[in-house]
């Protein structure tokens, strides 16, 4: 029997439909990506899943003694002494009788505490947002669930924490999961099938986010033309019951009641979703030189967050940065833009610098002030890069109705309160953009068009993201905080996020730790080090190995793509599936050992 099966679902919030006779079936091992715009119900959907919310109408039948676990968008840990008691509280394993049952839960509770980082006798309180949420994440794993619901999971989560989650959801004890994200990079490593959530209806993609483009894109442009034909097929029908006397004494009945249903099928025909419209003005060129930074240190209670880092940002430079949850992502923009003062160096920002920042915790937005104030305080104009636009026409390119004007910031959901400030940064010149995790809570469409609006931008930017496509997309350069061991030590690399990948081993292997400290000789292998004449043959061989299973996963991806793929049986289906995860297993095994065998050789020569 299938973990869960949707039939017919119904369930309304007003008006609009969130979901509109929808039909789902989640079989054991589907990773699932769940995506759909904001709004689109795709929180209530697990909400239905889980039992917490009831439909209007329609089924939903859950699989006897399956264990389902959410993490919902912003969860936390209730208040206690430290993260372990809060968690063993949410899992209620006081309530185990079985005392060897109880000790496992914990011990596996202890386990993926540790996994994720975390101290298990940390006070919640002193905890931050990505503590809390990897503490959540943890609770979710330990309780080895056969169904696992995570909603925008890589929220807070640095990096190193997102591909970890990767690590334990494709080759860990979850049997099955499906996901809401943004994250594309995210969706293509977990993925085995796609979800849409689209007015109203789930549509089904196998395979993961890449597949799903291209299929997309085909569906969307068939839709497109049918729906001119319909309209221009009700349009001749239109024109045929207006005709005169005559006409009407002759018309046939049955085209009569044909046209009505047309009418009717027109009526009910959703729209897709509006899309946003950024446009970004660069204003006035500054000077060459944006800014500067000579020997600048930074510490907080005697942890260093910057030391010795020189840099230079020039017009036109766009910086990614990287690094872990508290490496000093925020503090060093701030550096850089002198509004925090470094303990020790030099920071010289260059001329005629206009600033827009985009502050991640949003501290922007006057939760008590209107949109359209916001936007435009004391003035119904903006100023874009096209010229004036009232401010209702300004709103809604950013997908926010004339009637919500008036309403405050403080009733907006997280993804709005993100539009609101792109909105509102947009909406002035801005030579220096400053863009501190803008993704968080965009749909994949926004973030996309993001994207290619920044890709268009002429003036200079600063990018703080953990959307590994998002950088890789956008920035020319990274600079990216040092491994624990050697902290405050920053490195520039050229590159979006997988160009740093690439680089990173063999600087490491071979240059000093930084730019900014003193060469140190570097270490003479041992013989013992050497490649032997196996580990050679083996070092030749695995790019043709590599080469194959590649040609293969792109084989298999075809054909989970093609249009009749769902004609397959169920067990070819599922044979591709695991084929497909073992796939990527396989490579992810042989990369790592082809970087190994590399790094060894090198040190051979």
């Amino acid at each position: 029997m299938p973990l869960i099966t949707l039939q017919d679902a119904e369930l309304a919030y007003g008006l609009t439909p969130l979901l509109d006779r929808a039909n789902l079936v989640v079989q054991t091992g589907e990773r699932i990506g769940l995506i759909g715009r904001n709004g689109t119900g795709k929180s209530s959907l697990l909400k239905v899943i889980t039992g917490a919310l009831a439909l209007d109408d329609g089924t939903v039948a859950r699989d006897d003694g399956a264990r389902i676990s959410l993490v919902e968008q912003e969860s936390s840990p209730p208040d206690a002494p430290t993260l372990r008691e809060s968690l063993a509280l949410c899992a209620g394993f006081e309530q185990l009788h079985d005392e060897r049952e109880r000790w496992a839960a914990e011990a596996r509770l202890t386990e993926y505490l540790h996994r994720f980082g975390l101290d298990e006798n940390q006070a919640t309180t002193t905890a931050s947002g990505g503590e809390r949420k990897r503490a959540m994440l943890a609770l979710a794993l330990a309780q080895k669930p056969d169904l696992l619901l995570l909603d925008e999971p890589t929220n807070h989560l640095d990096i190193d924490g997102i591909t970890l989650l990767e690590d334990l959801l494709v080759s860990g004890p979850v049997k099955s999961a499906i996901v809401i994200t943004h994250d594309r990079a995210f969706l293509d490593r977990v993925a085995t099938r796609i979800i849409e959530l689209d007015r109203g209806y789930l549509h089904s993609y196998p395979g993961n986010y890449s597949a799903f483009e291209t299929r997309k894109t085909d569906q969307l442009a068939a839709e497109a033309i049918a729906n001119r034909k319909f309209d221009k097929f009700w349009a001749q029908e239109e024109v045929w019951i207006r005709k005169g006397i005559e006409a009407r004494r002759t018309r046939n009945e049955g085209r009569v009641r044909r046209l009505q249903a047309l009418r009717a099928e027109r009526a009910a025909r959703r729209e897709r979703m509006g899309k946003v419209q950024m446009t970004l003005d660069a204003g006035e060129r500054s000077g060459k030189l944006v800014a500067e930074l000579e020997g600048v240190s930074k510490s907080f209670g005697g942890a260093p967050i910057v030391k010795n880092l020189n840099l230079r940002i020039m017009r036109g430079d766009r910086f990614g940065f990287i690094g872990a949850n508290g490496a000093g992502k925020s503090t060093l923009l701030k550096l850089l833009l002198g509004t925090l003062a470094p303990d020790s160096g030099t920071v010289r920002l260059g001329t005629n610098l206009q600033i827009a920042y985009f502050d991640q915790l949003r501290a922007q937005l006057d939760p008590e002030k209107t949109l359209a104030d916001t936007i435009s305080p004391g003035s119904e104009w903006v100023e874009t890069a096209q010229g004036k636009k009232h401010v209702m026409s300004y709103l809604g390119d950013f997908l926010f109705a004339p009637q919500h004007a008036s309403a405050p910031v403080k009733m907006l959901s997280g993804g709005e309160r993100n539009r609101l400030l792109l909105a509102r940064l947009f909406a002035q010149p801005a030579n220096l953009l400053v863009l501190d995790e803008p993704t968080n809570d965009l749909d994949i469409e926004s973030l996309e068009l993001l994207e290619e609006t920044l890709q268009g931008y002429g003036g200079t930017l600063l990018l703080v993201s953990h959307d590994r496509a998002f950088l890789d997309n956008v920035v020319t350069q990274t600079l990216v905080a040092e491994a624990s061991e050697r902290k405050g030590v920053w490195k520039e690399y050229a590159g979006g996020y997988s160009d740093w990948l690439t680089q990173r081993p063999k600087i490491e292997a071979a240059a000093p730790a930084s730019a900014t400290e003193k060469p140190q000789p570097v270490a003479r292998p041992r013989s013992k080090a050497k490649i032997s004449f196996k580990e050679q043959r083996e070092l030749d061989a695995l790019p043709a190995e590599i080469e194959a299973l590649e040609q293969e996963q792109h084989a298999l991806t075809a054909r989970m793509s093609s249009a009749d793929y769902h004609k397959q049986g169920a067990e070819a289906i599922k044979s591709d599936r695991l084929r497909a995860a073992a796939i990527e297993h396989e490579l992810t095994q042989k990369f790592e050992r082809w970087e190994a065998l590399d790094q060894k050789a090198a040190l051979s020569s």
